[in-house]
């Protein structure tokens, strides 16, 4: 049976997201979009800390058919990824996003200036473009070793491992860039050099990270959202009305039903919808 899942408002969905086990089932087949949200929650595991956690994030991935990850990390910046490949060449990439116990990160995500990206062009997030740069030679190591098939390479990411995949993007040029709860990266000309076959931003409903940086200091978002509604529907081009609409009653809905548990749960919608878990519930399906 597919899995369907609930909606997670806890403190712990959102700032302890490699606490739970991974959504992928053995004998299941998976679109890529699932996949990589998936692997986006999956690089939470903090699989350089202990065996035990590797081994979690081995057995996690070989469900859906991958081998054993790559690990990729940086002390310096508390930043890190994995790569996994399937046998019919099907890669991953997957940045972490911010650990909220680790001040390293969230100086990272302070550091919101716009410096120049010559990987590309434009101009991008100071503290993105460092993370990814970290990341960089030891990710380029591990292509020259592995050899993977670039036409098969998804990048992904949640929140700050999805801006660092968004800047990954204009390095290896994947077929997939799908990213979750991203906020934005870098300015119009950037944008511009972000070319990919498959490009899907998941938003959902009233995640506060996706709108930020603000736009008024020249960030702009890479394409339009997959919007995320308020009961995990997914939808495309979806009208400003509605996603003030959808919003609003969102919000109304949280206060009354999960916001007044203000020792288990998060105090605002806005900040429950960032949970890699809630994404995960739009695209693999909700359940009651």
């Amino acid at each position: 049976m597919p899995v369907t899942l609930a909606y997670d408002p806890s403190n712990a969905a959102l700032y302890h997201p490699e606490q739970r086990d991974t959504i992928f089932e053995n004998g299941q087949t998976y679109s890529i979009p699932q996949l990589a949200v998936e692997a986006a929650r999956l690089a939470y595991y903090r699989a350089e800390k202990s065996a035990a956690e590797q081994a979690r994030l081995v057995e996690a991935l070989g469900r859906a058919g991958f081998s054993e990850p790559a690990l990729f990390g940086d002390p310096g910046s508390g930043v890190a990824a994995f790569a996994a490949v399937r046998a019919d060449g099907a890669t991953l990439l997957s940045f972490r996003g911010t650990q909220p116990d680790n001040y390293k990160n969230l100086i990272t995500d302070l550091r919101a200036n716009l410096v120049a990206w010559p990987e590309s062009a434009g101009l991008v997030h100071d503290g993105f473009a460092t993370a990814v740069r970290a990341l960089k030679p030891q990710i380029l190591e591990w292509i020259g070793r592995a050899k993977p098939d670039g036409s098969k390479l998804i990048l992904t990411g949640h929140s700050l491992g999805a801006a660092m995949a968004t800047l990954a993007a204009t390095i290896w040029q994947p077929e997939w860039l799908v990213t979750i709860g991203s906020p934005r990266v870098g300015d119009a000309a950037f944008v511009a050099t972000v070319v990919v076959t498959h490009k899907v931003r998941f938003v959902d409903c009233c995640d506060a990270v996706t709108e930020v940086p603000p736009e008024f200091g020249g960030y702009r978002h890479i394409n339009d959202p997959t919007y995320l509604t308020r009961d995990a529907s997914v939808v495309e081009n979806s009208e400003p009305s509605f996603v003030m609409a959808d919003r609003l009653h969102a919000r109304i809905e949280y206060a009354s039903e999960y916001a007044w548990q203000v020792t288990k749960n998060v105090p605002v919608r806005d900040l429950a919808d960032h949970a890699p878990v809630n994404y995960a519930r739009g695209v693999f399906g909700a359940g009651p």
